[in-house]
């Protein structure tokens, strides 16, 4: 008698952005496999009440409370469960419907309902680089308390994830974090100064979501996933380089102490380590597109221009430094970027906003959970000041 495979059943926080809705087409390819249980979304009820009558979770939670009765209302005829507000997301986090939580919420947000999954033994394939960048190492650390597996959906971090497997007890010698370099490599600071938000919105082998988008423009993306490694990976800053690669076809690589390295290489699509994620540790087949080495002949690599793209720089100090620096430097830079995206800030002021908040916000070496809240917190006011937001 053959048994039926169990269906893993996955909550999606954040099902309408640019993860979320990638997510989604995964689960679609594979029915057999996977289940969308639990569908979030901040603001967009429109798709959320799309999805769910498509995907009949069991759950969905939207996070601005006045949409609550449009959602409530689309899904009457339903039996799918509607929640609202901050509260729901971490309330949901603890229910028993779902075993893995794919976390891609953009920024901070992201951070509480994460950790109340992993309080409650949930898998997490985590999408969200600013859960790590804010308080890595309590969120880490309570993962092998409740022995959790917490599988990187970055498609960086999922390459030396890949790279690592089969190496558990190989000592790394240091990680290379390939970036585009995003739309300006090669620019200089005069072209900089007059950057609009169009221009820095399109990225030229990436698409993503808009916070995403502008952080590969400034290079502040490959900063924050710079700590996010050090914490997945349990490595020293000078472990974590970054190479400039424009082609992004090898999307990182791990270099081993007898000096071989590995490298993880496809077409830039973010389905492939989403799919990886949520049936790790196998590899299930796919449609998606193949790599063919005979079409792209060329790959190439150059340093990072650190004195024109200061963000990388700042998030290097953070890394550096560690406490609640990352945490103080991610706050300023959201801030930063909502200010931007309203054409209330120009491209390179932006660097400008987060090195004063960086400089003003009290250092605490060892912080708790409590002072990284209070840390993001005091940085968001201070840099709103600043942009006079």
């Amino acid at each position: 008698m053959n048994e039926t495979p169990h269906i893993k059943r996955i909550a999606i926080y954040g099902s309408t952005g640019s993860i979320g809705t990638q997510t989604l087409d995964v689960i679609k390819g594979h029915p057999d496999k996977f289940s969308a249980e639990v569908l979030t979304a901040q603001n967009n009820a429109e798709l959320l009440i799309e999805q769910a009558l498509k995907f009949n979770p069991n759950i969905v939670v939207i996070g601005d409370e006045k949409k609550y009765n449009e959602v409530k209302q689309a899904l009457a005829a339903t039996d799918v469960k509607v929640f609202a507000g901050e509260k729901a997301l971490e309330e949901v986090a603890c229910m028993d419907c779902y075993d893995l939580m794919l976390a891609a919420i953009v920024g901070y947000a992201g951070l509480r309902p994460t950790l109340k999954a992993i309080e409650h033994g949930k898998a997490i394939g985590l999408a969200n680089k600013e859960t790590l960048v804010v308080a890595g190492d309590i969120v880490m650390q309570k993962a092998v308390e409740y022995r959790v597996p917490i599988i990187p959906v970055d498609s960086e971090h999922s390459a030396i994830f890949q790279c690592l497997v089969g190496e558990t007890r190989n000592r790394i010698e240091k990680i290379i974090l390939t970036a585009s370099g995003g739309p300006f490599l090669g620019r200089k600071p005069n072209y900089l100064v007059n950057v609009k938000r169009e221009h820095a919105l399109q990225h030229p082998n990436w698409s993503m979501g808009a916070k995403i988008t502008i952080d590969s423009a400034t290079l502040m993306n490959k900063g924050l996933e710079m700590i996010e490694a050090k914490w997945l990976f349990n490595l020293e800053p000078d472990q974590i380089q970054v190479l400039v690669h424009p082609q992004s076809i090898i999307h990182s690589m791990v270099q081993f102490e007898d000096g071989s390295i590995k490298a993880q290489m496809g077409l830039p699509d973010m389905k492939l380590p989403i799919q990886y994620a949520l049936s790790f540790p196998q590899r299930i087949p796919s449609d998606f597109p193949r790599f063919d080495f005979k079409k792209i002949n060329t790959l190439t690599f150059e340093e990072a221009d650190l004195k024109t793209f200061r963000n990388l720089a700042l998030a290097m100090e953070a890394l550096e430094k560690g406490g609640n620096l990352p945490c103080i430097m991610n706050a300023a830079n959201e801030i930063a970027v909502f200010a931007f995206l309203r054409n209330r800030l120009g491209f390179l002021e932006m660097t400008d906003v987060i090195e004063k908040v960086m400089n003003r916000v009290p250092f605490i070496e060892k912080p708790t959970l409590q002072e990284y809240f209070e840390s993001d917190g005091e940085a968001r006011t201070m840099a709103a000041d600043i942009v006079q937001l």
